[in-house]
């Protein structure tokens, strides 16, 4: 390619974010359009920006590399390479999805091989659904393997990342492919992510089914009112009424309504 790599870097310790910065230097063929210490500024750059690759951490925190690529809108994610310290199973599932990383301490060669590869990515025009989609599969393969609990949940607000406590979250309802999270204080927030997958970051003790598409939190649960059926409406604090499914009904009788 004849114009230069647009490149992004986003990491949350100014030492590694300097390394990268003074590899990419040596390269004529890239250049650094802007640095981000967390990733709430990283999605704000990208957006702004458009840039050709961004090497995101993977681990920063409230807002990881993973989580960068969830809240990005689909028309500003850009190839992306993640940057990581050795996690084999991060790795793996990096390789079988085909998305790029780098181990740390970066290496210059492999550095300069993640660089050639988007710069041949982008003269063969991929797909760009295709490689969001693979980014997304390995994120899923990731997180599904066992992070340590969510404490906060961070939703996009217009061009804000708000950070929702998972202490404040009363309910969780799934709506398609949308997940609406109803607040202690009655406030909704929408994210794009699957019941399933959340439930898993989530401190088992702390939440409970009501139904295929219903999450609430154990401690938000005001009163269990039985109705036709052998089924049960719970009421929260917030005053959300949620009815219990059948199945779900008899987990919430043993783990709730015996003595």
């Amino acid at each position: 390619m004849t114009e230069k790599l647009r490149v992004v870097i986003a990491d949350d310790e100014r030492p590694a974010r300097s390394l990268l910065r003074a590899m990419l230097g040596n390269f004529a063929d890239v250049n650094i359009i802007g640095e981000a210490e967390n990733g709430s500024e990283a999605i704000e750059l990208i957006e702004r920006t458009r840039p050709d690759l961004a090497l995101l951490d993977l681990q920063m925190p409230e807002v990881d590399g993973l989580g960068v690529v969830r809240l990005l809108r689909k028309d500003s994610i850009p190839l992306v390479a993640f940057v990581t310290a050795y996690d084999q199973y991060a790795v793996s599932a990096f390789e079988l999805n085909a998305v790029d990383y780098l181990l740390k301490p970066v290496d210059p060669a492999r550095l300069r091989e993640t660089i050639n590869r988007a710069q041949e990515r982008l003269e063969r025009a991929e797909d760009h659904a295709t490689s969001v989609e693979a980014v997304r599969a390995a994120a899923d393969a990731i997180e599904s393997h066992g992070t340590a609990p969510l404490t906060r949940i961070p939703v996009r607000k217009r061009n804000q990342i708000v950070l929702v406590p998972v202490e404040q979250i009363a309910s969780i309802i799934a709506d398609g492919e949308l997940l609406h999270l109803h607040t202690t204080k009655n406030e909704k927030h929408t994210i794009s992510y699957r019941l399933r997958d959340l439930e898993l970051r989530l401190t088992a003790a702390e939440f409970i089914r009501l139904s295929r598409g219903t999450l609430v939190n154990v401690g938000m649960i005001d009163r269990v009112t039985p109705v036709t059926g052998g089924t049960y409406v719970v009421t929260l604090t917030n005053g959300q009424e949620l009815p219990v499914s059948r199945i779900q009904s008899r987990v919430l009788k043993d783990r709730l309504l015996r003595l």
